[in-house]
């Protein structure tokens, strides 16, 4: 059973988002519903700095007081914002990367990648990729980063990893993803079983981004667009948290699944009756602030060049 505080939140996502989205997707809407700018209270010792490193693009930075200075920086993680590759920022998911920065004691990057349609596919990857290159350049050790992302986020972070590999470039240390979206394709059995328990979106919605980022440029079941479908072996270890009442619980379930037949250690749990990507809505949810805790754990257990176990 979940507690009161998912319980209301749950009600309050279904009055004041889902019922806005029974007709095709506008993206305007969609941006309009999903990209409120959250109030964070950013904890003692630490800060939030945003940086345009990219013409019209802002990133943010949330990292320890003096951190700039220090001859050993922390851990560096790298964080990709979910919301279908067309909405979204690093400025709407604040409350989450705080929280998980400063639980893991990392440097994070929140990165405000290029969003369809104006950017359709490849664009986010290739930026996501891009900075990963610039951290190896400047220097960052590669079992030193670790990558995480929520919704498309987390099907961009995998994506992300498996170019990577492709380039023969040193992959990152460990990944964390928060309902992942990895399956564009839409063949998950939950899209029809949680369509109405799903306190955020209608089935047809995942399809309906799918086709505006990619933009008939790849099929569906391309494995940088949907990395269900890759062969995933050599990934470094994984962390997939996620509700049984969602959407996309089957391209959670599906994805841990083929990971641990491809050789990859996989760190899970399915949660009970929580909404798509709960963790942001940390601190009035409780099973937020217990995910975000979990997961520093084992981001920090991956940059400790300590083997995860799978579970």
């Amino acid at each position: 059973m979940s507690s009161w505080q998912a319980q209301l939140m749950n009600l309050l996502v279904k009055q004041n988002v889902k019922r806005h989205f029974r007709r095709p997707v506008d993206v305007a809407e969609f941006r309009r519903r999903l990209n409120a700018r959250q109030r964070v209270t950013v904890p003692t010792g630490w800060q939030v700095r945003i940086v345009e490193q990219r013409p019209g693009f802002c990133d943010e930075w949330i990292e320890p007081l003096g951190s700039l200075q220090s001859s050993r920086p922390a851990p560096l993680l790298l964080y990709l914002h979910g919301g279908g590759y067309l909405a979204c920022s690093p400025r709407s998911h604040r409350s989450l990367t705080v929280a998980l920065a400063a639980q893991s004691g990392m440097r994070c990057l929140s990165l405000d990648y290029p969003l369809a349609p104006e950017h359709p596919f490849p664009a986010a990857l290739e930026a996501t990729i891009a900075v990963y290159q610039q951290f190896l350049a400047d220097g960052e050790a590669p079992d030193r980063i670790v990558l995480a992302g929520d919704s498309a986020g987390g099907g961009l972070a995998l994506a992300t990893l498996l170019k990577l590999r492709e380039l023969g470039e040193p992959l990152p240390a460990g990944a964390a993803l928060f309902s992942p979206l990895t399956d564009l394709a839409g063949t998950g059995a939950s899209l029809k079983t949680n369509e109405k328990s799903d306190a955020f979106f209608f089935a047809r919605m995942i399809l309906d981004a799918g086709r505006y980022y990619l933009d008939g440029k790849v099929e569906v079941t391309d494995p940088l667009a949907s990395p269900l479908y890759a062969d995933l072996s050599g990934l470094p270890p994984l962390l997939v948290h996620v509700s049984d009442s969602e959407l996309l619980r089957d391209d959670s379930l599906r994805l841990i699944d083929r990971a641990r037949q491809h050789g990859v250690s996989v760190e899970s749990q399915i949660w009970r009756n929580l909404p798509h990507v709960w963790q942001i809505f940390t601190p009035f949810v409780p099973e937020a602030r217990e995910s975000i805790a979990r997961t520093a754990a084992f981001l920090q257990t991956c940059v400790a060049n300590v083997p995860v176990a799978n579970v």
